[in-house]
Parts: structure tokens; C-alpha cells; sequence
């Protein structure tokens, strides 16, 4: 006698699913099943006939369902800064443009309309979760929460006062705040996020490390992001920034060390002994000439390396597909090796890596049973994606973002058949005008 079929929330079946975990692996014809935001099973599709009854079945013929891609280093207000000071040197782009711009319009509304703006980008470029790295960070989660985004978000520490805070016990104090009000969020979790070794005390930092212990947070950090920052800090404290992190004890599975272009064999060793996780900018890097992370030194080292975009400031885009592309290509000039950061690597590093460096490794980054549904479909039939041998290297190699159609953030659908749902499109670019007006009007350039 034969059971019924199970009842379940969602049936997706897809030409193609690329789990992730197992590593490599490309599967036919097979379908995902969801139920309660989780992911129940993957079968091939016509025993996910036999065995379910779904509320819902999407039939995916000429896609490939992955993971949501997991950009691991953002600063999504700064999407309304988006082209303001292009084809700049890193510290004269920062001090003359952002920091003075950022002084001028940096608060909550500038925000939330800057967080709004890049989840709806997000969103249509396939990436489901981010590493939040700016201020306000209690209005940053309220507006991720309100769009049904999943983000880590950061907790800005910094040694100089912002419209945030002023002092280093208000920063700690807004921090611990911002943390202890999103406990029990299924979406929204926190890191601690100093700017950078030359922006942050050996006494703050002492303080992070102890505080993210306690509470069980990663540190999300640029360091090494350029050979100028790494001279002034041995003129400064005569040790390069891994060494003094060492010193300070936060050279540990803890660390999200984002950048990451001036490295010697014995930093990415020590790294890879340590636990750090490393987050790759490749396109942010070679805009701002700040150099190239050695990425498949770090891969081969055992280092989990992770892709980010930066923010929209520096990119100029949060298009993870193309970051991909840069990275898996970047990795293969610098280290002088064709075969270097290979495409199933390359989508690693954007998804299951970058889940694991913030902590969610557990929740999401593959399509496994017990994790949440955070999916994305791709469609590739497209001409530009014809014909295709290999599916991992077409998605990494000759794919855009405009070619996801689909996206699940935790079961629920935010993107379907190209149309974002729950997102008042128009009323977003309104906001991004308004918002141009203003700052063109008072940038010096």
C-alpha cells in the first residue's frame, strides 16, 4: 500500500541544481523541496512528483537553481554615493569626496533609502545575503528586516566621532545596543566592525575581542587593503597590521579580513593556521589601484576565501556574478596559472565560503537539506549563454545578472520571473534622485 504524497510549501524543479556541497557537483533534472523556509529534500523531478504535494510548484526548464550568492563585504548605504568621485586614488577618494559627503547627509534617512536601494539591486542580481559593514546599524537591520533580507550587520567602531557616535564608549555602548535588540531575528545577526588598523586604538581593539567573544560575533575588518597603509603602519608601530592583530589576539576564526592585497607567504600561512576568514574585492581593488589579493595562494593555503563587492562607492555595483568573473579571472593573471580559482571554486567563494566567514555556514551557502531556502535561478538560454558544456563555468565565465529570473529569501519569493515583489520600484528611484540633487549640489568636484 503507498503512502500519500507529503504535503510541503514549495516544489522547484530546475534543469539544473548546483548544490554547492558536494563540491563540483551539477545535478539534472532534480527539484528542491521547501517547507516552513527550510530546505527539505532534493530529488530528481519525477520522484518529487511522486513523493509531494506542494501549496506551490515552479517548473524551472531551462535554469539552474543555485544558492543565493553571499556578498561578504558592503556598505549599501553608500549606493546613493554611487559615481560621485570616480578615477581617484584611495585616500584622496576617501578624504576629499566620501568622508566630506557622508559628513554632510549621513542619517537615517539617508540610510534607509541607500539600504533600500541595494536590496532591490541585490535582489535582482541573484545575492540573497550581506555582510552590512556602516553606521547606523540600528536602522540598517530595521530596514532589512522590513524587506525581508538576510544580512549581518556590522557594528561600526571607529577612533574619530561620526553622526553615529562621538566617544569610544558611546560606539561600545550603541554597539552592544544594536546587538542585544536583534537577538532571537531569524534574517539579522551582528559582527563587530572596526574601519581599519589606522583608524582603530590597540585599546578598542582589545575591547572588541573581548566583547566578540563574549557575545559570539565575527570582527569584520579592512586591513592590508593597500602597500601605503601597510609602510605607515611599520613607520607607526614598526610591525605590519597582521602582525599587531596577531599581537592583540584577533588573529582567529573570528577575523573577516577584507582586502587583503599586500600578504607574504608567511602572513596567508599564519592565516590559514589562525582560522581567518579573507574577503576578495577584486573589482573594488582594481578600481582604487590598491592592489591584488593573492587568491589562490590563500585558496591553496587552506584559507576560506570569500567574495565581496565593496561598497556601490568604489565598485561602482553589487553584481556578485561579476565579481565572480573578475575574481575567478584576476586570480588566474596574478598567480600566473591558468587552471588557478577554477569556476566551482570561484561560485564557492561567492556562496557557502562567504556563509561560513559570517557565521551562517550552518543556514545557508548550498542547497542541503535542513538549511534554509535562500535559492536563486538562473535561466541560461539565453543567447549569450549558448551553447553550454559546462554548467558551474558558464555560470561563472558567460552569465550576467540579468539573467536571474527567480529568488527565495528563507521559502518566500522576492524576485518572480524577473519582477521584484513587495518593492515599490519607482518609489525607490525617486528617493535615489532626490538624493543626487542634494549631494551633486554640495560636492566640490
Amino acid at each position: 500500500m503507498s503512502s500519500s504524497p507529503l504535503a510541503v510549501d514549495l516544489l522547484i524543479e530546475a534543469r539544473w541544481v548546483v548544490p554547492v556541497e558536494p563540491h563540483g557537483v551539477v545535478l539534472d533534472d532534480h527539484a528542491v523541496i521547501v517547507n516552513d523556509g527550510a530546505i527539505v529534500a532534493i530529488v530528481p523531478a519525477d520522484e518529487a512528483r511522486a513523493l509531494y504535494a506542494p501549496k506551490e510548484r515552479v517548473s524551472l526548464g531551462e535554469h539552474a537553481l543555485i544558492p543565493g550568492l553571499v556578498n561578504s563585504h558592503t556598505h549599501n548605504p553608500m549606493t546613493l554615493l554611487r559615481g560621485l568621485a570616480d578615477d581617484l586614488p584611495l585616500m584622496t577618494w576617501l578624504q576629499d569626496h566620501i568622508w566630506p559627503a557622508e559628513g554632510r547627509v549621513m542619517g537615517p534617512d539617508f540610510i534607509r533609502d541607500g539600504v533600500e536601494l541595494a536590496v532591490a539591486e541585490m535582489i535582482r542580481g541573484g545575492t540573497t545575503c550581506a555582510n552590512e559593514n556602516y553606521f547606523f546599524p540600528d536602522v540598517i537591520a530595521a530596514t532589512y528586516r522590513q524587506m525581508g533580507f538576510r544580512a549581518v550587520v556590522g557594528l561600526p567602531i571607529i577612533d574619530f566621532p561620526t553622526p553615529w557616535a562621538k566617544t569610544s564608549d558611546e560606539y561600545f555602548q550603541r554597539a552592544v545596543e544594536v546587538h542585544d535588540a536583534l537577538r532571537g531575528e531569524s534574517l539579522l545577526s551582528t559582527a563587530f566592525a572596526p574601519h581599519a588598523p589606522y583608524t582603530v586604538s590597540d585599546e578598542n581593539f582589545e575591547r572588541i575581542r573581548v566583547l566578540a567573544e563574549q557575545l559570539d560575533i565575527p570582527i569584520h575588518l579592512h586591513t592590508h587593503e593597500t602597500a601605503q597603509e601597510v609602510d605607515e603602519a611599520v613607520a607607526k608601530d614598526g610591525m605590519r597590521p597582521i602582525e599587531r592583530l596577531k599581537k592583540l589576539g584577533l588573529l582567529n576564526e573570528r577575523l573577516i579580513a577584507v582586502h587583503m592585497t599586500q600578504l607574504t607567504d608567511g602572513e596567508i600561512a599564519a592565516c590559514a593556521a589562525a582560522g581567518v576568514s579573507v574577503v576578495h574585492c577584486p573589482e573594488s581593488n582594481l578600481k582604487l589601484a590598491s592592489g591584488f589579493c593573492p587568491a589562490e595562494k590563500l585558496r591553496r593555503a587552506g584559507v576560506n576565501l570569500c567574495i565581496g563587492t565593496d561598497g556601490c562607492a568604489s565598485n561602482n555595483d553589487l553584481d556578485m556574478f561579476g565579481e565572480m568573473r573578475t575574481a575567478a579571472m584576476l586570480a588566474k593573471a596574478v598567480a600566473g596559472d591558468a587552471a588557478a580559482f577554477d569556476a566551482a571554486s570561484a561560485l564557492r567563494a561567492a556562496t557557502l565560503n562567504g556563509a561560513a566567514a559570517i557565521g551562517l555556514g550552518d543556514k545557508v551557502g548550498s542547497i542541503e537539506p535542513g538549511k534554509r531556502a535562500d535559492l536563486v535561478a538562473v535561466r541560461l538560454d539565453d543567447l549569450e549563454t549558448q551553447p553550454l558544456y559546462h554548467v558551474a563555468s558558464q555560470l561563472v565565465y558567460a552569465t550576467g545578472r540579468h539573467q536571474v529570473s527567480d529568488v527565495w529569501i528563507d521559502g518566500q519569493r522576492k524576485l518572480a520571473d524577473k519582477r521584484l515583489v513587495g518593492i515599490d520600484v519607482d518609489a525607490i528611484r525617486e528617493k535615489a534622485r532626490g538624493w543626487r540633487q542634494r549631494i551633486a549640489a554640495e560636492d566640490p568636484a
